[in-house]
């Protein structure tokens, strides 16, 4: 299964001719390949897998999908906490 995660376009640059941007995940900053969404602008989501931005999202798709990883997450790590985990 593969997992694309929101992030918010913070800045465009070129590195060696490629489309680039730093995306921000949740204060956490990555380099990201942006050619595949030509149209993205700065402070738009995209949704990245394996360092590439995928397509955008509206502000309300990427904050529903990052409300529903960390929701995920806080249940993975209460499980974890009360042994249900294993």
């Amino acid at each position: 299964m593969c997992l694309g995660i929101p992030g918010k376009l913070t800045e465009f640059f070129d590195l060696q001719g490629t489309a680039m941007a730093k995306v921000d995940f949740g204060g956490v900053f990555q380099d990201v390949c942006v050619s595949a969404v030509p149209e993205a602008k700065l402070g738009q989501y995209v949704i990245v897998h394996a360092g590439f931005a995928l397509n955008t999202l509206s502000d309300t798709e990427a904050e529903e999908t990052i409300k529903l990883l960390n929701e995920l997450e806080a249940f993975n790590r209460d499980r974890e906490a009360d042994g249900s985990g294993q």
